[in-house]
């Protein structure tokens, strides 16, 4: 599918933009499950300042979606309208601060903020070693993993709006929730503000390493795959319920349900985007009827289908 060049009228109305405007850029090798169709616009900004001029200047009927490091996501085969802004160099500074704080930028991978407490002896944070995203989806969906969630240690996000107002939200302002967050639909989260407390630099690099053995004893992390695909019921672990449904392998098209670990789903190869989703809704489907719960989705879907 290809949509219509709409980057000259856009270069029209922002002549002072600095980052790079690409039109029906491919999107599926932004994803760790390899599948999806373009974007009509895919905008990477030189920072924060220039990401708020667009913001300011671009039409509001033209609609924006934010992309990471694109872990958690599937782009759909008919690809995505309007522009799809995707932070890069400009967004992954990451600083230690007084008080054992760290600031991190939206881009920056959640490991290498792991990381970088723990080479600043910074406790607290460690459980990011598990969260296969960047900084800017874990403020979006207070990401956890490992008996910690972003919630925990977060002191404030900074985003802009869709007026391409720059805005700081409190934790409290971000009504955080189990993998939710209440902030405004349309804030594009550009840096965060983590707060850890004194650690040994040793004792926090064997935490780390006991996540990343976890991980690969139990999770298809070399796979093409998108992570946990739905929600822990309250009360409940999702994976259970796949299994008990009887899913654990259960194979539509190309994408499968991990028998490593059934709350994943896996791109064998030639899975479409169509084939991963239609297997997602095949799982909840049978879950549904097996246990009576309607499982929800954590992975997130943008994008047109195929027609």
């Amino acid at each position: 599918m290809s949509f219509p060049d709409i980057i000259p009228a856009l270069r029209e109305k922002m002549p002072e933009l600095r980052g790079r405007l690409l039109p029906n850029q491919s999107l599926a090798e932004l994803t760790w499950f390899r599948v999806g169709g373009p974007a009509q616009v895919l905008f990477t900004p030189e920072g924060e300042g220039d990401l708020a001029y667009f913001l300011a200047r671009l039409p509001s009927e033209i609609p924006v979606i934010v992309v990471g490091l694109g872990s958690n996501l599937i782009v759909r085969d008919g690809g995505v309208a309007g522009v799809v802004i995707r932070l890069g160099r400009g967004f992954s500074d990451i600083r230690i601060e007084p008080e054992h704080r760290i600031r991190a930028g939206a881009a920056v991978p959640d490991v290498k903020v792991a990381r970088a407490a723990q080479e600043a002896s910074i406790a607290g944070l460690a459980f990011f070693r598990g969260i296969p995203g960047a900084i800017g989806g874990a403020l979006r969906m207070n990401a956890g993993a490992y008996g910690g969630e972003t919630k925990d240690v977060l002191i404030e996000a900074r985003g802009v709006d869709r007026a391409g107002r720059v805005r700081v939200f409190a934790n409290a302002d971000m009504h955080y929730t189990y993998r939710h967050c209440g902030a405004p639909d349309d804030v594009i989260f550009t840096q965060a503000l983590f707060q850890g407390a004194p650690g040994d630099p040793a004792e926090i690099a064997a935490a780390m390493d006991k996540i990343t053995e976890s991980r690969e004893l139990t999770q298809p992390i070399k796979s093409r795959t998108g992570g946990s695909t739905f929600k822990n019921p309250p009360g409940a672990k999702a994976w259970q319920l796949v299994d008990a449904a009887g899913c654990r392998g259960f194979v539509v098209g190309d994408a499968q349900v991990s028998e490593m670990h059934c709350n994943f789903l896996i791109n064998r190869g030639r899975a479409t985007a169509a084939d991963i989703e239609t297997l997602g809704e095949t799982v909840r489907a049978r879950v549904k009827a097996a246990s009576g719960i309607d499982l929800e989705w954590e992975i997130k879907r943008i994008g047109l289908a195929k027609t």
